[in-house]
């Protein structure tokens, strides 16, 4: 580890293979936390490169339950957090509206670290399961096309991490990986972060975990969501070309919100909110829903433009698929409980 840490605190770059080295040492008792720590600090003051997060992800997913792997064209939609904007419940919501517009979503989360409520506090809430094991999340996914996985259920390796990252008390590399991480073999994905500058670096990541095609997005406000209020910032990688875009709401026939009309609260209320949304209540929480819902159908390839994909979005509310999808998984649930 101290080459590792001696050129990375030089600001070298580690190549991928030196990164998945040096992470697979941080997972070994051969190393203090004070060592990890002073890794994580020397990275985050260099800036991480496309390699050092990919071969972090690879060493994660190494070390994560293994599902079974024929199934094929999954996605996920997870964001970054950490934008502080205390909003709703966004990419779950989405979730639901993606799965129920025919594409299967591994939806990776985890309780609440920066928000005051994570997608896991929400459906746990509403009585989802965070403990199934691979083979019923597998099962969930081919029956049900969406299942949740609960981070700290499919990454047990990393609660040694977690103690790291909070004596640190500073935003490292591990508040980037979280949605890359998914130990489901994804060939889509819809990211949302927090940093517009590392829009194009997280669509190299991506393409460097084998996404034949993914959309990764950084809203109005800096938001890890698409917003309403504003124009926001996306990168479309495909076939490993990226191409870099803004869109505004009103491009796709949506109305402008600012971003407190869609602030969340406890995990009983996001809950409530998420809810009513996919039983089709009008308003500022759908109409974000749908804007992000549709980029992800777009992201997965369903849909040939953002607006098409907005159209289907609607309809999976609308036809009630979306919910559909939700209360299978929450009956699935309790017949494991």
């Amino acid at each position: 580890m101290k080459n590792y840490l001696n050129k990375v605190t030089n600001r070298e770059d580690l190549s991928l293979e030196e990164m998945e080295n040096a992470a697979r040492l941080m997972f070994t008792e051969d190393i203090t936390d004070t060592e990890i720590g002073a890794f994580l600090t020397a990275l985050k003051v260099k800036t991480e490169s496309a390699d050092e997060i990919a071969g972090l992800v690879n060493v994660i997913r190494e070390k994560s339950l293994t599902l079974p792997k024929q199934l094929t064209g999954v996605m996920d939609n997870c964001g970054t957090g950490g934008d502080g904007s205390q909003s709703f419940n966004v990419s779950t919501t989405s979730a639901f509206v993606i799965a129920g517009a025919g594409i299967t979503v591994a939806k990776h989360g985890n309780r609440s670290i920066s928000s005051k409520t994570g997608s896991a506090d929400v459906l746990e809430h509403l009585g989802v399961s965070l403990s199934l094991t691979s083979e019923q999340t597998h099962e969930l996914l081919k029956e049900n096309g969406i299942a949740f996985l609960f981070a700290p259920h499919v990454h047990p390796a990393l609660k040694r991490m977690m103690k790291v990252r909070k004596d640190l008390k500073i935003p490292t590399i591990f508040n980037l990986i979280g949605p890359l991480t998914n130990p489901v073999e994804l060939t889509t994905q819809l990211l949302g972060i927090y940093r517009r500058d590392m829009l194009e670096q997280m669509a190299n990541v991506l393409h460097r975990l084998g996404r034949k095609r993914a959309l990764i997005l950084n809203g109005a406000g800096h938001m890890d969501e698409a917003s309403l209020a504003g124009e926001n910032h996306l990168v479309l990688l495909e076939r490993g070309e990226l191409m870099q875009f803004t869109l505004h709401p009103e491009e796709v026939g949506l109305p402008v919100y600012g971003n407190e009309a869609i602030k969340g609260g406890d995990s009983k209320e996001n809950a409530d909110i998420l809810h009513r949304v996919l039983k089709g209540e009008k308003g500022a929480y759908r109409d974000t829903v749908l804007l992000n819902a549709g980029l992800g159908i777009f992201a997965d390839g369903k849909a040939n433009t953002v607006q098409e994909g907005v159209k289907l979005a609607q309809e999976s509310i609308d036809s009630g698929a979306a919910l559909s999808k939700l209360e299978y998984l929450i009956d699935y649930s309790k017949q494991e409980v």
